[in-house]
């Protein structure tokens, strides 16, 4: 069976991502879902790398707010919902990336990973919600 749900609010500052990536695998290991950690963790990393990164081109200061929630559509199937939202303004846009890249690959991989995604604006002021499901 799952565990339990949770929220982690951060600065938006790079040091954070790999506390996000241990709230992300704390709740898998609670939840006895190894199966979905190296994913989890890969895409929870991108998905705040681009949060904290948006902030931080747009000078915004708020915090950025990861969640996780467990949902279960019937009794077979239980999917793990990760929610990272930001105030920066600006919705975010998929790019090819170049091979020497260091950056521009993060939407794509989160697409390419996840069961299902979005971007959802705010609705209030200015930010995003990027989420995915595995």
């Amino acid at each position: 069976m799952p565990g339990p749900d949770f929220s982690l609010v951060f600065p938006p500052d790079p040091v954070w991502v790999r506390s996000a990536r241990e709230a992300v695998r704390a709740l898998l290991r609670s939840a006895r879902r190894d199966d979905l950690t190296d994913t989890a963790l890969l895409l929870t990393s991108e998905a705040v790398t681009n949060a904290v990164n948006a902030c931080h081109v747009s000078g915004c200061s708020i915090p950025v707010t990861l969640s996780a929630e467990w949902t279960t559509a019937d009794a077979a199937e239980t999917t793990l919902r990760v929610l990272v939202h930001d105030s920066a303004p600006g919705m975010p846009a998929g790019r090819a990336a170049e091979g020497g890249d260091e950056s521009g690959r993060g939407l794509a991989l989160i697409g390419d990973c996840a069961t299902d995604w979005g971007v959802r604006a705010t609705d209030t002021g200015p930010g995003k919600s990027v989420w995915f499901t595995l």
